[in-house]
């Protein structure tokens, strides 16, 4: 029998910028390396309290994702993801895609591609892939670390994925394998199931192809959430990067899969770099907003406004170097527990590379970190080695006021959403035959 995916969320679909949360928690840590009986105890108090402890999280506990950051091959890792709950507790965190494959041949070793801190709680796990065998076990093999939700990669272009592993995007071209994937996902899980997609391939790029995908993966299989990147991807050989910004973005049609599809959630992808343009989205109804660079190369001034802009949460005034002695404390584990095994400082420290994006004494700090990664062998000495070229007043600073967004990103939209689509009675018999 197949398994719900639907959600049981605390609250409807609709912005909540009236609503303050109530007991918002923030930790009130002592300045880095400043009192340092104090920041032993609160190191102390990180390491029970917040990286070790063991609970249990379901999507129903969370409030929905207005906000999520995209998956990003390489780059939405546990250490990443680390860093951007620091900053933002509400906003829901994807995985880097992780081929079925992979989680099925390293069943040994799978806390390396599956661990992660209770703390990243809302987060799902993106898998790819086009063998409905290595699905169905790859989902197995994940229930037990706890997702909130799977996604099926259907929109990722790299000629890798979607070329000679004939998954990712090139799934759009085959929606009843889709729909097969998904019914496998979701009958081997606990958790909600979703899509992630274009919208479209190449010459299939129409409106009604676009929702041809969506109705039948929907009416086949428990799908009842898609993210939709508001470009379609052309397989002509450009690069992932190119297929990020040649396509041209077309946010009428996701509009117009609210319009037609109105019991299903849509989340809309591409080309939103900041609140004031996530806000612009949900005011025009989109059920949620993913983002993806803008997240990771603008971490503290992006994630930094989601509790406070989007979910109506209290402003914070955690600070740079407050963000930085906790992440110390989760890297330095890290080291420690993974032995001769353990990542390097680079790709710890990786996703603090941005962290101090167009401020001043940044040039200088990354040129001090290039030279600490050759022989610091713990966070704390990388930090203590490379902050002084950061000002107390960058460090200490509570994030400052939003970057203002493209006010006109949504615009004229309802005159250029495309025709109604409807299905065809021959179609409808064959899917429900």
């Amino acid at each position: 029998m197949m398994k719900s995916a639907g959600y049981t969320l605390i609250a409807s679909f609709n912005p909540i910028h009236s609503i303050i949360l109530k007991n918002h928690r923030r930790l009130s840590l002592n300045i880095l390396y400043g009192n340092s009986a104090k920041s032993k105890n609160s190191t102390a108090y990180i390491r029970k309290h917040q990286l070790h402890k063991k609970v249990v999280m379901v999507a129903g506990q969370y409030l929905p994702p207005w906000f999520s950051v995209a998956p990003m091959m390489d780059w939405t890792n546990n250490h990443y993801r680390t860093l951007a709950r620091l900053i933002s507790k509400h906003a829901w965190l994807y995985t880097e895609m992780i081929a079925a494959e992979t989680i099925v041949y390293q069943e040994k070793n799978l806390d390396r591609f599956l661990e992660f801190s209770p703390d990243q709680h809302p987060i799902v796990l993106q898998i790819g892939g086009n063998n409905l065998d290595n699905i169905a076990k790859a989902t197995e093999l994940a229930n037990s670390y706890c997702y909130d939700e799977i996604n099926l990669n259907c929109g990722c272009p790299s000629p890798k994925v979607a070329g000679h592993g004939c998954f990712g995007v090139r799934l759009m071209l085959d929606p009843k394998f889709v729909a097969e994937a998904m019914s496998v996902i979701a009958a081997n899980s606990d958790v909600p199931v979703s899509v992630k997609c274009r919208i479209g391939v190449d010459d299939h790029d129409s409106y009604n192809e676009l929702c041809d995908f969506i109705y039948k993966v929907s009416s086949q299989s428990p799908t009842r959430h898609f993210i939709i990147h508001s470009r379609k991807a052309l397989l002509n050989g450009i690069s992932p990067a190119d297929n990020r910004k040649i396509p041209p973005l077309k946010y009428e049609y996701y509009f117009g899969l609210l319009r037609d599809f109105p019991d299903l959630r849509f989340t809309i992808n591409g080309g939103i770099n900041c609140v004031d343009e996530v806000n612009a989205a949900l005011r025009q109804g989109a059920h949620g907003v993913m983002v993806g660079r803008a997240a990771y190369h603008n971490p503290w001034y992006t994630l930094g406004h989601v509790d406070s802009a989007v979910y109506g949460a209290p402003i914070s005034d955690l600070s740079r170097r407050q963000v930085l002695e906790q992440y110390q404390v989760y890297g330095d584990s890290v080291l420690e527990k993974y032995g001769p095994h353990r990542p390097s400082i680079r790709e710890v420290v990786k996703p603090l590379l941005h962290f101090f994006y167009s401020e001043p004494g940044n040039g200088l700090w990354k040129r001090k970190a290039d030279a600490a990664f050759f022989h610091c062998k713990t966070i704390k000495s990388f930090l203590e080695e490379t902050l002084v070229a950061i000002p107390d007043s960058v460090l200490d600073a509570p994030v400052a006021k939003a970057p203002s967004g493209r006010e006109d990103l949504f615009a004229n939209l309802s005159d250029l959403l495309p025709l109604p689509y409807e299905t065809s009675e021959q179609e409808q018999e064959v899917l429900y035959a």
